[in-house]
């Protein structure tokens, strides 16, 4: 029962992401850059690990990692002129406390509710802002979009701030 909840309140975060973007246009979870509208979602690794090992979330990015301070960083990525998803990309994140160096990691596609979204773990600790850097390759480009988000870890949120 538990397992089936944290994946209920996992795949509403996944969709609400781009209409929660634009219901705050200006609150920092989402921008647009060369027509590529970018949602950021970071969450608790916690709300996965009750997943038993067979769900696809419980094994995603070689299993959710060990740790208090483990955040799931989520990207879903839309055309500004259509509204489609866009799919088929390389996108990577690094994620660094203000002043510090980060980690830079492969955001992995991922499928939950028949919509792909890019996500990955990283340590995130203590009470500092954060910055998370996106880079987005589209196919066939070879120009990179990056995109700058904050995050501040103190305050409890799926979304970004």
């Amino acid at each position: 029962m538990k397992h089936q909840l944290i994946r209920v309140l996992l795949v509403n975060v996944l969709l609400l992401i781009p209409l929660a973007g634009a219901l705050a246009d200006d609150s920092g979870q989402h921008k647009i850059v060369n027509g590529v509208v970018i949602y950021l979602g970071v969450m608790p690794s916690e709300m996965i690990l009750g997943h038993p090992k067979p769900h696809t979330e419980a094994e995603m990015h070689g299993g959710v990692p060990a740790g208090r301070h483990q955040r799931h960083v989520l990207v879903a990525l839309f055309d500004n002129a259509t509204g489609k998803r866009i799919t088929n990309v390389e996108v990577k994140a690094n994620v660094f406390e203000i002043g510090l160096f980060g980690v830079q990691k492969k955001l992995e596609p991922m499928l939950i509710a028949g919509t792909i979204s890019y996500g990955n773990y990283f340590n995130i600790a203590g009470v500092n802002p954060y910055r998370i850097l996106v880079q987005i390759r589209l196919p066939g480009s070879a120009d990179v979009i990056e995109v700058e988000f904050e995050y501040r870890p103190h305050a409890f949120s799926t979304m970004g701030n």
